[in-house]
């Protein structure tokens, strides 16, 4: 408990009170949670084809399951001007966290990818990345998000229900391994 207040003292403006912006705010007990002191930690910045390699890599260690995406994908993606991408960083600038978004002709923000290093993950880092998507499709007058989900993954589901997403459709053997999947979706209005 005392290092999170010492944490918590070092987060806030001893004038204002107010969280740095990105910082989750406090819960109940007038603290921040542990997972909210760590997000804390990383950076959200944009995403782009100079960091392909870097990307690539880390997207081939959070898919390991053969549904990482080719090199020549992450370049179709990050080179697109449809894309809306960002990339969660390390103080020491290490990147830990991607997330790769499309605008569709419809006006559809469709979340293409989302990954977060196995070591980093349960620290709010998607959530601060998938928010920070969501805005940069609003500022390009995008008024959906919608993305993909294996069906058996209920921890990202969890998540994205909190963030206001619902199911809209069952995928079926949507996934190159027979796995289902599931549409989900979200008003950005």
């Amino acid at each position: 408990m005392a290092v999170l207040k010492k944490i918590r003292t070092r987060l806030f403006s001893s004038n204002t009170g107010d969280a740095p912006v990105g910082v989750p705010a406090e819960d109940a007990t007038g603290l921040l949670s542990a997972a909210a002191v760590l997000a804390a930690r990383y950076d959200i910045r944009p995403l782009t084809v100079a960091h392909l390699d870097e990307c690539w890599r880390l997207d081939q260690r959070c898919f390991i399951d053969g549904e990482a995406y080719s090199r020549e994908t992450f370049e179709y993606l990050l080179t697109s001007s449809e894309s809306v991408s960002y990339r969660a960083v390390t103080p020491e600038g290490a990147m830990v966290g991607f997330i790769v978004g499309l605008i569709e002709p419809d006006l559809t923000g469709h979340i293409t990818t989302l990954g977060v290093s196995p070591e980093h993950r349960r620290r709010r880092i998607a959530e601060r990345m998938l928010l920070k998507a969501e805005d940069g499709f609003r500022r390009r007058r995008v008024r959906v998000a919608r993305l993909e989900v294996r069906s058996i993954n209920t921890g990202a589901q969890e998540l994205y229900v909190k963030l206001g997403y619902a199911v809209i459709q069952r995928l079926p053997r949507y996934y190159s391994n027979g796995g289902d999947g599931l549409m989900m979706t979200k008003s950005l209005t």
